[in-house]
């Protein structure tokens, strides 16, 4: 969440910092057509991953709605992996691996809280995706904010150890 509040706060001085003079809309900038085969797409994968889920025995089947470690349990798989470099040096590579993904992902909270305020400015969202007005720029970059870091999201916890059984 610290990420998003720094991204509210930068949002917040981008818009203080904004030019009077307002900038033209380029054609062909909202790309409104990818989004929708985006929208349609992650629909589709979102709709078959619960189907799927729901096919699976209770006792096998994940709880909770993200495809992400969370909380204690995913405190314990962080310990895990980094103590599993003293006996596998390869495991530096996992841990470069999610280092990446840890720092994608707060890059898109930090991004998502930049947009709420600057957003606001009228410059910062003539030509985004789903521009030129704030609600379509914010449809456009959530969605594609929802997107990857679902990807990132499930790329970390297939990159994490899990915990063995007998420590649950």
């Amino acid at each position: 969440m610290s990420a998003l509040g720094a991204g509210v706060v930068s949002g917040g001085v981008m818009y203080q910092h904004r030019s009077s003079v307002r900038a033209g809309h380029s054609a062909g900038t909202a790309a409104w057509g990818p989004h929708l085969l985006v929208l349609i797409l992650a629909g589709a994968l979102a709709v078959g991953a619960w189907l799927r889920r729901r096919r699976l025995p209770s006792e096998r089947r994940p709880r909770g709605l993200l495809p992400a470690p969370l909380g204690r349990p995913a405190a314990r798989r962080i310990r895990l992996t980094t103590l599993a470099v003293r006996r596998h040096p390869r495991g530096l590579w996992r841990l470069a691996v999610l280092a990446l993904l840890t720092v994608l992902l707060l890059y898109l909270c930090w991004r998502a809280g930049v947009q709420v305020l600057a957003g606001l400015d009228p410059n910062f969202t003539v030509n985004a995706w789903g521009g030129p007005s704030y609600v379509g720029a914010m449809a456009c970059h959530y969605l594609d904010l929802a997107v990857v870091g679902t990807v990132v999201a499930g790329l970390l916890d297939r990159a994490l150890l899990p915990v063995p059984a007998d420590r649950l």
